[in-house]
């Protein structure tokens, strides 16, 4: 049996909406701290650049397996003890993987990080519950730019760091954050009722039926997989040609570089109005242009600091601005599963993600940063392909009237 949805008028108050924003962007930025240390990792552990690079596909698949398993439970459970629960055990992960001793415990460590950094999409349904229906997509919008930050500046601050105390402090300074928020959230979270009845092996089961008979679901989550595969391409591989000829850049230098992708935060807030006032079809159609754009960029990248920075810059801009869109869309589907139709949208994109990352690993074992670069071309040409076959569909029947009326 299913409860009834809360709609609340008179929306979220702001102070909230910004402890909401840090704790997604501080949750998911335990994801990325390892990007720009995959080159001193691999040197210091005694594995080849391939290998380290499949530390950021461990963590997404743990990710991939949290936000299936774990995630739904927020329609079902008290999400301030779930919470406060996954923030403690991401500390005790993110513990272990600064005093690994081997890259295999290493792995492991970040697999447990990933299962539990899933808590920002704990959180994300719960900023779409507690906000109004008519500023839900601003809200969305500004939790998403906190999450979205802190996927950036986790590269630029793990980068610096590092550069000071060695990629072991990066982790120490994550399980102590984690540790604080988990004391903030558990009580500053407000008590929202569980959304529905169901059992736990009964609300997985409603996962599945969720994409069966959403359409637009399914359309926003093959959206959503494909930019999370591309973006996991351009951060898995760019610390490898950055850090090699003709760049040479240190770990801190190659951090830097998330800085560029900040224009994506921005694009959030913007993105999450045009949602609001029924123009996401449209603005999605823009973003995937705008990845394509970027991947060619991108590829004189290999030889050009300058084209290198502006794919970057247009990469997170139209990767997180469709993203936005994205969840703006699905979370007015089902008010009593959002925390559900959460899971299915970003379980699609973090699976693909971990293969992008793995792709991204052999594409530049094999030809470098040209078959990156391809790949991830490749890659947009088939977004903006969906989106195409989308935008002929919308237009069949306003054809078809248009001509029985001629």
């Amino acid at each position: 049996m299913t409860s009834t949805p809360i709609e609340r008028r008179s929306g979220i108050d702001r102070r909230l909406v910004l402890l909401l924003a840090v704790a997604c962007g501080a949750a998911v930025a335990n994801l990325y701290y390892a990007q720009p240390l995959l080159d001193v990792i691999a040197r210091d552990l005694h594995v080849s650049a391939g290998a380290a690079g499949l530390l950021v596909t461990a963590s997404q698949i743990g990710y991939a397996a949290g936000l299936l398993l774990l995630v739904p439970l927020g329609d079902l459970l008290d999400r301030r003890k779930l919470v406060a629960r996954m923030l403690l055990v991401c500390a005790a992960g993110l513990a272990l993987a600064a005093a690994a001793p081997s890259f295999a415990v290493l792995a492991v460590a970040l697999v447990v990080v990933g299962v539990t950094s899933v808590v920002a999409q704990v959180l994300v349904p719960l900023a779409g519950t507690l906000a109004a229906e008519h500023e839900r997509g601003r809200v969305v919008g500004s939790v998403m730019s906190g999450l979205l930050l802190g996927i950036l500046l986790a590269r630029t601050v793990s980068g610096l760091v590092a550069q000071v105390g060695g990629w072991r402090v990066v982790f120490v300074l994550g399980a102590v954050l984690m540790l604080v928020l988990a004391a903030v959230l558990a009580r500053a979270l407000p008590h929202v009722p569980r959304a529905t009845d169901l059992s736990y092996r009964a609300l997985l089961r409603s996962v599945g039926e969720l994409v069966a008979t959403e359409p637009v679901l399914r359309r926003r989550m093959a959206f959503g997989a494909l930019g999370m595969a591309s973006f996991s391409v351009l951060w898995t591989a760019i610390a490898f040609l950055l850090a090699g000829a003709p760049y040479h850049y240190s770990e801190a230098t190659i951090g830097l570089f998330g800085l560029a992708g900040l224009v994506g935060a921005g694009a959030a807030q913007g993105a999450g109005r045009l949602a609001d006032r029924g123009h996401a079809h449209a603005a999605t159609g823009a973003f995937l242009v705008t990845i394509l754009a970027a991947w060619a960029l991108l590829a004189l990248g290999r030889s050009s600091l300058a084209a290198l920075i502006a794919g970057v810059v247009l990469l997170d801009l139209g990767i997180q601005g469709q993203h936005i869109l994205n969840q703006s869309t699905i979370y007015g589907l089902r008010g009593d599963a959002r925390s559900r139709v959460t899971t299915a949208y970003m379980t699609g994109n973090f699976l693909c993600g971990a293969l992008g990352s793995a792709a991204a690993s052999l594409a530049w074992a094999v030809g470098g940063w040209g078959a990156v670069s391809a790949l991830g071309l490749g890659m947009a040409v088939v977004g903006l392909g969906v989106w195409a076959f989308q935008h002929a569909a919308r237009r069949a029947p306003a054809r078809a009237t248009a001509s029985s009326r001629s």
